[in-house]
């Protein structure tokens, strides 16, 4: 999105009067002395010259590939490195390579305080202290300790263990006690409802649980008769010290108890059965935007393959970098990115979604969140959180007085010219910039974006006003959460990089849909990953493995992902759609309706959409969570009252939202048959407590179609 604004000629004038002035008076020996007009990223070159430079290339010359990164034409890396093979390796070398440096670090809670709104609602409140750090050294005795423990609770190798917990130092230690003795990981998503809880660790036979008190005490006690096999549970915090009222056979006990235990003599000299390379580290369930998840199963070598790719690119991180995890570890994007800081030698700080900034749900007014305590170097997000983001700085930008706005935007747009030539732009980001990025702790020099597409406008927005580059990744569960990463000095906008250098990726022919790989401009197809990161198939799933996954004649191992790309000029890959996500009407037009949503996502008034169409109807429909703020301003703005639930129940919004809509898809250029033409609008956010969307914020279009089934009937039943 380029700003714009009708800004008074006279104003103008006297605001680039004043700001010459400022900066002559104030700023001057900073222009001159500490501002070098030095390439964003190190590269030398225009944006034209950069465009030229490929990062990968059809290593066949046929445009439908396969595609390799420019570094590994001739061979696909595997590991980082020699000998280290498995993931307790890849541990075992950061600590020995950095014993004493910050590996791992947790705020101190100081208080907690319920907070009664007006409404009646109650919201618990902390006040957090400062970050309390481990040590690589210290996470990895902690580590072998706990691994000796659950060995002496009878956990066998290669025999599955779950971990049903929130993201915290105590899951990523966990995680490296299951590597270190060939316990066979499985991850469970803190926000699954108790049948699905049942049927994870029903699938796998688990008989060890690590969980933490809360989902312990909310969710696993309720179902604990529906698991016969399981044992022992262990709880990774510190009190209680004995858990009275449990069914008979399972024994309830605290991590620091069984690492107690794994430290006895006996125990800690006891001989560990180490991986191998093709040893299943983790069954990682998907998490089921399009029905049941699937467990995916990911060997060591996946793992450290797919790690690979990513450092490589990610190599001008080190050790003086801190990375801020906040998003759930049960996710292939969290625990590769946790991986992969390790691998690099620097720290992480844990965090979550609700005390991430200072405004976050759970921060109490006037204390700070984590950013701003922790001022990471590196963040992790899904295209969500971004967008989020993005529309709550845009309403303060619309908020500002004349003067304000107007210097935000010319300094927006100079900074655009600037970034399209390489070049950084210090000043700007000093005087006007420099509020917005503090936002995320005012030290981010790289923001990663996966999970799902990122639109143009958000990233180009992230881009310019965090001062720092987004750079979106492109990658699956299967292939180990890895395939594309754009590289740092890229500010293009809209793709997802090209191949790392442990992958490589080909474009399959899909005629129904319209895409080949003669297409012209750019060649286009279903996007076909190999390499090392592809994991193993489905768990107790033969059928959907054989249709997924394939060998070929090289007897390299291929994930078909169901996901359209196009490859540019330069090697660099735009996912442009979905199979699954493209409907044909009646009449025989095709909707996108990734596209459709993606698009209109960027409107103000939406905070989030589900487009929905079906063969037997023409035209497509919506359901729409509103953004409150500005419903309740165009209700004003048309005279029509009521809360919030009632506005979103009255027929006469629905008419004014889905005009604003209209009016934002023309804009976007979208086709007539690609505009929602009714729309339900929904008071409830989609979280994924409520079963609507993912943990990565993807929509759940099954149980979407289901919740809103009577609206569905309404709009194309004409009741």
């Amino acid at each position: 999105m380029k700003l714009k604004e009708d800004l008074n000629p006279m104003l103008l004038l006297l605001f680039h009067l004043m700001v010459w002035i400022y900066t002559f008076i104030t700023f001057l020996p900073y222009y001159l002395f500490s501002w070098v007009s030095e390439p964003v990223g190190g590269f030398c070159g225009t944006e034209e010259e950069r465009a030229k430079r490929a990062k990968s290339i059809s290593v066949l010359g046929c445009p439908e590939g396969p595609y390799r990164a420019v570094s590994a034409t001739k061979r696909l890396v595997t590991s980082m490195h020699p000998g280290v093979d498995t993931l307790d390796k890849l541990f075992e070398y950061a600590a020995m390579r950095s014993p004493h440096s910050k590996c791992l670090g947790t705020r101190e809670v100081i208080s907690e305080e319920d907070e009664h709104q007006s409404n009646g609602k109650v919201f618990k409140k902390v006040v957090l202290g400062e970050y309390c750090w481990r040590s690589y050294k210290e996470v990895h005795t902690a580590a072998y300790q706990l691994s000796s423990g659950l060995a002496a609770l009878e956990q066998q190798p290669k025999n599955n263990i779950a971990i049903f917990c929130e993201t915290r130092a105590e899951w990523f230690i966990a995680a490296q006690a299951c590597f270190m003795n060939n316990f066979t990981l499985v991850t469970l998503y803190s926000t699954l409802g108790g049948p699905a809880i049942a049927h994870g660790l029903n699938e796998t036979q688990v008989t060890h649980v690590i969980t933490s008190r809360e989902l312990l005490e909310t969710k696993l006690k309720a179902i604990l008769s529906e698991v016969p096999r399981l044992q022992h549970i262990i709880v990774v915090d510190d009190t209680p010290t004995s858990w009275p009222g449990y069914p008979h056979g399972i024994t309830v006990h605290n991590m620091a108890a069984v690492q107690k235990l794994g430290a006895k003599p006996e125990n800690a000299t006891r001989e560990r059965a180490q991986p191998l390379p093709s040893d299943i580290a983790v069954i990682m369930y998907t998490s089921g935007s399009t029905g049941i998840p699937k467990g995916v199963m990911i060997s060591h070598s996946n793992m450290i393959a797919g790690i690979t790719g990513m450092a490589e690119r990610l190599s001008y991180l080190n050790e003086t970098d801190t990375y801020i995890a906040y998003l759930p570890l049960a996710h292939v994007l969290e625990l590769t990115a946790e991986h992969i800081v390790v691998s690099l030698g620097f720290k992480i700080g844990y965090s979550s979604p609700q005390t991430l900034v200072d405004q976050s749900t759970k921060i109490k007014t006037g204390s700070k969140g984590d950013t701003s305590v922790l001022q990471p170097t590196v963040m992790a997000a899904v295209p969500e959180i971004m967008d989020r983001i993005y529309k709550n700085v845009i309403t303060k930008v619309e908020e500002m007085n004349c003067v304000q706005r107007t210097l935000f935007i010319l300094a927006y747009n100079y900074k655009l010219k600037q970034l399209a030539k390489g070049y950084s732009t210090p000043l700007c980001d000093k005087l006007v910039f420099r509020k917005i990025r503090s936002l995320l702790g005012g030290q981010l020099r790289v923001l990663l974006s996966g999970g799902a597409p990122l639109s143009a406008s958000t990233q180009q927005f992230m881009n310019v006003c965090f001062c720092c580059p987004v750079g979106q990744g492109y990658g699956l569960t299967e292939t180990c959460g890895t395939g594309t990463l754009c590289e740092q000095w890229d500010y293009s906008t809209g793709r997802v990089g090209g191949p790392l250098v442990c992958c490589e990726i080909k474009l399959r022919d899909w005629v129904e849909g319209g895409y080949r790989s003669k297409d012209k401009p750019h060649p286009r197809g279903e996007i076909l990953i190999g390499g090392s990161n592809i994991s193993m198939g489905y768990f107790k799933n033969e059928a959907k493995s054989q249709e997924d996954f394939f060998v070929d004649e090289n007897s390299q191992r291929w994930f078909c992902t169901g996901d359209i790309g196009e490859f540019h000029k330069d090697g660099c890959l735009k996912i442009i759609d979905r199979k699954k996500d493209l409907v044909k009407l009646q009449a025989g037009e095709y909707v996108s309706l990734g596209k459709v949503e993606a698009m209109l996502k960027n409107c103000p008034l939406v905070d989030n959409i589900c487009a929905y169409a079906n063969s037997e109807e023409t035209y497509v429909i919506g359901f729409v969570v509103p953004n409150q703020k500005h419903l309740l301003a165009l209700a004003d703005q048309y005279s029509i009252r009521g809360s919030f639930e009632e506005l979103c129940n009255s027929k006469a919004m629905e008419e004014l939202v889905l005009k604003v809509i209209t009016g934002a898809a023309l804009a976007a250029q979208l086709e007539r048959f690609e505009i929602p033409r009714k729309i339900r609008l929904s008071p409830d956010p989609w979280t994924p407590e409520t079963g609507l969307v993912t943990d990565a914020f993807k929509l759940k279009r099954r149980e979407l179609k289901t919740h809103y089934q009577d609206d569905i009937e309404r709009m194309y039943g004409g009741k």
